[in-house]
């Protein structure tokens, strides 16, 4: 018996005829697909009746191993029924037969990873009136191999090459050079051929029952959630807090009765350029699964105006009506039948980061949308970052050493050794060598490869193959069905007939070209054009959180400018000691032995300072520069090696012995933990007296040239107030003595980085003297978690393998730990001193979703890496716009 409560619980929605129980706000629920679908027969769209099963009732079985929720096979029954009603179809009838899809549809759209089973409900009866139904009688058994394919792969799980190498020594039999030259009785042999191979290899009699195959369809679908290719592909994109996926079950349409049926896959823009055209692939007499398999290669979407104009036409219009209603670039899966057109799914499109700027831009102007939409929905902070990607240098490139000419199926150049399998990538990737993923065609179970290659390389497969959408989207460089190289997985080589390139030699790709070259090719950086500046104008309308940048050097200063920083929220002064001249003073004055020669070595390191100081406030004029003293143990600046320790020796003109002496004395068991930031400056307050001296002589200087600068003077690794007011004491006692000196003065803020927990904990008491709080994650990260930035790679795989970690804490803010102790400082500081600036300056300050959590704590401005500036500039602005 079912309970009251199981009985309120409806787990299946109908589409189609006009009808819909869904739209497509509902994608958590139904997915992106079924929501889609729903939405799309609700404004009139020829759309085939179906039904979604909720990702709630995939939920509900996952949890119960297997068991579906109660109500569940009722629900289907009366799904197919509403389906039979509006295709006035029956299922598993011997007269007028009703097939079915059986298809995923996650919220999120994930290409690939999960299942789909056509042509199901066809057995030896039902095949033969589909016979009688459409007078086709090829058609009928083309179908039905491919049904016993599909399910046998899909839901029984046999391996496909079993299917793959049936019908390929059938062809050969026959003189068959394309599946397409298989006659009427050579499929039907085919037929008896497909099921011999999957009772042998399940030891079962393929299902005639059309419920029973529904049922195993529906499961097979429910299991591609927990699939390996599935969870590892969530991993990668980060994917998380999904239930699982929706299944969707509707009426087949065929695209395979011959020449005046076809099925292809559009984008209502090109995803690659961003230009107004429809885009996309098609193939007559074919199925959808044979588009994106890249087992035949399509045509240009161009093609089908002439082939069928009718359909064509009514594709076009539909493309900008689905734009329009959506205000959104259009990926459009469409079946023309007896040139009929049958619209199977839509959805927005991954397009390159190009292509993206210039879609939001110009429907902005097509009045379309308006700028709000077009920065908050239709760019994604990643696509920036795409845009940054290098590109093959012309310069460098001769016509001799081009390889072979493909598809360009995702831009950017990569440079690489040459793999040609996914777990050499893996491995290639874990020893940080560079690699290109070279494969006939790619498959889903290719997804970590792929994710850990430089860049992937097909021989097979189209603009809309697997190879190419996971690659645009993920913004990885991509070379697809580049038929002028043959490649061997057995000799572990491919060649074009002049060149072999074997396992392990070097290539290079040009996505955008589609070109492979042989060997190591320069790269440049792409320029930003006039329609990336005119959409970030727009972002910063909307943006009213600052971002600033991590910088150390005038280069770095000037290219952060360049991507719209608003100042510098992190100058490292330990990097500017790295010079041969600088090197060596800064040994003299650690192996000093009293405060005389400690000072008389910083004397000599003053100028440097001040200068390198100097060159970034003129870079940075009307800005803020906040100045990080001198942070990492003096270890660090000492060589290791016996051979380096004599030679620094001999430089610094002092005994080998004592020298070698100092090294070991500095040494620390945790270093992290260790003598080191304030603690330094503690210790060495003339270390701290000559960095402040350098800072505000720098100051003073270009002021009296007319230049605006605005110094934040940052002091490391406080873990109490009273080591705040020891250094603040010491900055503010040399500031008053060097305006003394100058005769004249200028605004200076004192205050900290907040990277140790007990900082975040005893706030307010920091705050009492700071003006200013700047977050540095990636220590506080390392200081929460316990765990090491530089060892942690050894076990952090295996944590996100396992779910142990949804995410790398390093890479994206870790919200719940990490981001309280932010969450608590901020409001203890405040409250103790309302003006309180707070940032935060680790590399999470470029990372979106991070970007966001500090928006939402109320931070003043983010700083981060100058590449990453463009990347927090748009995440800030969705931030706000949310």
């Amino acid at each position: 018996m079912e309970n009251e409560k199981d009985k309120t619980i409806k787990h299946v929605y109908k589409f189609g005829g006009g009808e819909a129980e869904g739209d497509r706000t509902m994608k958590q629920l139904l997915g992106g697909k079924g929501a889609n679908l729903a939405e799309m027969s609700s404004i009139g769209l020829p759309v085939p009746a179906g039904f979604t099963i909720s990702t709630e009732a995939c939920y509900q079985y996952s949890s119960s191993k297997g068991e579906w929720p109660k109500g569940l096979k009722k629900e289907v029954r009366n799904g197919v029924d509403f389906i039979e009603k509006k295709m006035s179809t029956l299922f598993g009838d011997s007269e007028h037969p009703l097939l079915l899809s059986v298809r995923s549809g996650s919220a999120v759209s994930m290409p690939g990873m999960m299942d789909t089973v056509l042509n199901l409900g066809l057995n030896d009866r039902t095949v033969e009136a589909l016979v009688r139904h459409t007078g086709n009688e090829r058609f009928a058994y083309d179908s039905y191999r491919r049904f016993i394919d599909m399910f046998g792969n899909v839901v029984m799980k046999i391996p496909h090459e079993k299917f793959e190498h049936t019908i390929e020594d059938l062809k050969q039999k026959k003189g068959a050079k394309e599946d397409t030259d298989l006659d009427t009785s050579s499929l039907k042999e085919l037929v008896n051929r497909y099921k011999a191979v999957y009772r042998k290899a399940t030891g079962y009699m393929f299902p005639d029952d059309p419920y029973e195959q529904l049922e195993k369809a529906i499961n097979a679908v429910f299991d591609s959630w927990e699939s390996d290719r599935a969870i590892k592909y969530r991993r990668i994109n980060h994917i998380t807090g999904l239930l699982g996926t929706a299944v969707n079950v509707q009426a087949m349409v065929y695209g395979n009765m011959g020449d005046n049926c076809a099925t292809g896959v559009c984008f209502t823009r090109n995803p690659s350029t961003g230009e107004n055209k429809l885009y996309g692939e098609f193939l007559v007499n074919a199925q959808g699964e044979d588009v994106v398999a890249g087992i035949r290669t399509p045509q240009d979407i161009k093609a089908l105006e002439s082939l069928l104009p009718d359909a064509f036409n009514e594709l076009l219009s539909m493309g900008k009506k689905l734009e329009s209603h959506y205000g959104n670039m259009q990926d459009i899966e469409f079946t023309i039948q007896k040139k009929i057109l049958y619209i199977l799914q839509t959805r927005s499109g991954k397009r390159t980061g190009h292509a993206a700027i210039r879609i939001a831009t110009e429907m902005a102007e097509e009045g379309l949308i308006d700028k709000k939409r077009a920065v908050k929905n239709l760019v994604e902070p990643t696509h920036l970052d795409q845009l940054l990607h290098p590109q093959i240098d012309d310069k460098n490139v001769d016509s001799a050493s081009v390889i072979g000419k493909g598809l360009p199926a995702s831009p950017g150049a990569a440079v690489g050794k040459v793999v040609f399998s996914s777990e050499k990538a893996e491995k290639a990737a874990a020893d940080e060598e560079p690699v290109i993923l070279v494969r006939i065609e790619t498959s889903p179970e290719d997804i970590g490869g792929m994710s850990a290659a430089e860049g992937i390389l097909t021989s097979r497969g189209g603009m809309t193959s697997h190879a190419a959408v996971v690659a645009r989207g993920w913004g990885k460089p991509c070379v697809a069905g580049c038929s002028d190289i043959v490649i061997n997985y057995e000799t572990q080589s491919f060649t074009n007939g002049e060149i072999t390139v074997k396992e392990g030699d070097w290539i290079s790709i040009d996505g955008a070209r589609g070109t492979v070259y042989e060997g190591k090719k320069e790269v440049v950086k792409p320029e930003l054009d006039a329609l990336y500046h005119k959409f970030m104008t727009w972002v910063d309308e909307f943006r009213d959180m600052k971002v600033r940048t991590n910088s150390d050097t005038p280069e770095d200063s000037k290219r952060a400018l360049e991507f719209g920083a608003e100042g510098i929220g992190l100058c490292r002064t330990e990097h500017m000691f790295f010079g041969e001249n600088r090197i060596r003073a800064i040994r003299r004055m650690i192996i000093s032995n009293s405060l005389v020669e400690r000072k008389e070595a910083l004397e000599k390191l003053l100028p440097y300072q001040k200068k390198d100081f100097m060159e970034i406030f003129r870079v940075m004029d009307g800005l803020p520069v906040t100045i990080r003293l001198l942070d990492p143990p003096l270890h660090e600046f000492l060589p290791e090696e016996p051979e380096e320790i004599e030679r620094v020796a001999k430089e610094l003109n002092v005994r080998v012995f004592d020298f070698a002496q100092k090294v070991r004395s500095l040494r620390e068991f945790n270093p992290m933990l260790g003598h080191r930031g304030c603690r330094l400056g503690i210790t060495y307050p003339e270390i701290t007296e000559m960095q402040t001296r350098a800072i505000l002589e720098a100051a003073v200087t270009l002021k009296a040239e007319g230049f605006k600068v605005f110094p934040e003077i940052m002091i490391p690794l406080i873990g109490t107030s009273q080591e705040f007011r020891s250094q603040k004491l010491v900055i503010d006692k040399t500031a008053s003595q060097v305006f003394d000196e100058m005769n004249d003065s200028i605004e200076y803020k004192v205050g900290t980085m907040i990277e140790i927990p007990r900082a975040a904990l005893v706030a307010d008491q920091i705050a009492r003297d700071a003006e200013f709080f700047s977050f540095g994650t990636n220590d506080l990260t390392q200081m929460t978690f316990g765990y090491s930035r530089d060892d942690a790679g050894k076990f952090l795989g295996e944590y996100l393998d396992e779910g142990i970690l949804q995410e790398d804490p390093f890479q994206v803010l870790d919200i719940e730990g990490v981001g309280q102790l932010v969450k608590m400082a901020t409001e203890k500081g405040r409250k103790e001193k309302p003006s309180l600036k707070v940032g935060i300056c680790g590399e999470h300050g470029g990372e979106p979703k991070s970007v966001t959590f500090c928006y939402n704590q109320g931070l003043d401005y983010v700083s981060c890496s100058p590449f990453r500036v463009p990347v927090a500039r748009l995440a800030a602005a969705q931030a706000a716009l949310e």
